[in-house]
């Protein structure tokens, strides 16, 4: 019985890292199938840039061992996370002559997929 891994990384996504991970949580130890079915029916935004990183690492595990054929039901999200990206500081007018600092924030999203075959 072999393992096999593939990952997707997605980089400079817009949104907070804290967001993103509110819907990396949900999906992280399930099969794939239920964790595309789980993003695609969640209303947050952050879920459409998860689904599409997941569907990229699947394809990914597809695509680097071609010999073998996967299922999603039997293949498993085995790591996904989210690290903080680089911030964008804005600054908006505020009374008296000060200004508000406005952080524009930016996460970088890995998703890791594994099957037993």
């Amino acid at each position: 019985m072999q393992k096999f891994e593939a990952q997707a990384t997605k980089r400079f996504l817009p949104g907070s890292p804290r967001k993103m991970r509110l819907v990396v949580d949900l999906i992280r130890g399930k099969s794939v199938a239920e964790a595309v079915a789980l993003l695609k029916f969640n209303p947050k935004h952050a879920a459409r840039e998860a689904e599409q990183v997941l569907r990229s690492a699947y394809a990914n595990l597809e695509d680097k061992n071609e010999n073998v054929r996967f299922d999603m039901d039997d293949t498993v999200v085995k790591a996904a996370f989210v690290n903080g990206g680089p911030m964008l500081r804005r600054i908006s007018p505020a009374p008296m002559g000060r200004a508000y600092r406005i952080r524009k924030r930016m996460n970088h999203l890995t998703i890791v997929v594994s099957s037993n075959q």
